[in-house]
C-alpha cells in the first residue's frame, strides 16, 4: 500500500463520516453502534465492501423518507445487524474456529 492509497483513503473515510454526521441524532447513534459491533466481529471484507456506505446510502433514504431510524430498521439493531452480515465470513468466527481447531471456519 503506497502513501496516496493511504492517503486516498482516509479522503474517503473522512467524507464517509460527514455523510454520518449529516444524519440525525438518532441515526448517528444507531450507525455508529452498528459500526462498532462490525470493527469488533464483522465481515472480513468490511474495509473494502460497500457495507457501511450502503448503510448511510439507506439511512439517508430513511431520513429523506421522513421515517425515525427503528421505523426503518425495527426495534432490535442487534438483529438488522447480524442479517446484513449472515452470508459474510466473519473474523468471529475465524477466531471460534482457530480455538476449536476447525483450521480457521466455524460451523453455523
Amino acid at each position: 500500500m503506497s502513501i496516496r492509497d493511504i492517503i486516498e483513503g482516509k479522503k474517503q473515510w473522512r467524507a464517509h463520516m460527514a455523510r454520518v454526521k449529516a444524519l440525525p441524532p438518532d441515526y448517528q447513534v444507531v450507525y455508529k453502534e452498528m459500526q462498532r459491533y462490525y470493527f469488533k466481529v464483522g465481515p472480513v471484507d468490511l474495509l473494502d465492501g460497500s457495507l457501511l456506505s450502503g448503510i448511510v446510502d439507506f439511512f439517508e433514504e430513511g431520513v429523506a423518507d421522513g421515517k425515525g431510524v427503528l421505523e426503518l430498521i425495527g426495534d432490535d439493531v442487534a438483529a438488522f445487524a447480524d442479517e446484513l452480515i449472515k452470508d459474510s465470513r466473519t473474523y468471529a468466527e475465524i477466531y471460534q474456529g482457530s480455538i476449536s481447531g476447525k483450521a480457521g471456519t466455524a460451523e453455523k
